[in-house]
């Protein structure tokens, strides 16, 4: 499906956006959580149901265990 292809080419350019910036910083805006965080971590955890794999991008794995650790976490769903 070539729609299905466009999605993933989007999807991947916005996941190196993100894998650039939390090369520079432990979150997004930052050394702090904040709602960016909590926004896209939504989507980011669940990345691999719509086909991404999440190995390539270590910044991001990183990222997401980070936001897991932090006091209060519930696991979403």
């Amino acid at each position: 499906m070539e729609i299905y292809g466009d999605k993933q080419a989007g999807g991947h350019k916005a996941l190196r956006v993100m894998a650039q910036q939390l090369s520079a910083s432990p979150f997004l805006v930052g050394n702090q959580l904040t709602t960016a965080d909590i926004s896209l971590y939504a989507y980011t955890h669940v990345a691999h149901e719509g086909g991404f794999d999440l190995q390539q991008y270590p910044s991001i794995r990183a990222w997401l265990g980070r936001i897991e650790e932090v006091a209060g976490y519930v696991p979403l769903g």
